[in-house]
């Protein structure tokens, strides 16, 4: 997902006029574990995202199944770093399967915070981040099965 989210974040940096600093950088990596089992896991990680991509990729219901949905999780890890070394980590749980259970409900959270909670927001290209902030936090903690958890 870094290619999408790099741009996710820089954009909400620039709209929200630049609060993590003009010369902020941004990249992620996915953590597979040491030794052989963890270079297998990143070579199923690189094969998986390869055939998503591509002509062998799923096709339109060939995703998770209503159980694989239903009990899928996530626990994400995000690290910052200040160039004086501060760090802040925040760590992102959802309680559905991230690809279909999870995204629904943050899209469809999204939808109503711009509607109830957000009217202010001015017509154009915005990231959710820099139009919704933390009334789309409350929303996602409140009814979308998510956590923040910030550890400073």
């Amino acid at each position: 997902m870094a290619t999408i989210n790099t741009r996710s974040v820089h954009r909400s940096n620039l709209l929200m006029g630049f609060p993590y600093g003009r010369d902020f950088v941004y990249d992620e990596m996915v953590l597979t574990g040491p030794g052989e089992k963890g270079e297998a896991n990143a070579k199923l990680v690189v094969a998986v995202n390869a055939k998503m991509g591509g002509a062998g990729g799923p096709k339109p219901g060939e995703g998770p199944s209503k159980q694989e949905r239903e009990t899928g999780l996530y626990d994400l890890l995000f690290v910052g770093l200040a160039p004086d070394g501060r760090q802040v980590r925040v760590v992102v749980r959802g309680d559905r399967d991230p690809g279909y259970g999870s995204t629904s409900k943050m899209i469809g959270e999204c939808a109503v915070c711009l509607l109830r909670d957000a009217p202010d927001v001015p017509a154009g290209i915005w990231t959710p981040g820099a139009a919704m902030g933390h009334r789309l936090i409350k929303r996602l903690v409140d009814n979308a099965g998510l956590t923040f958890d910030v550890e400073a």
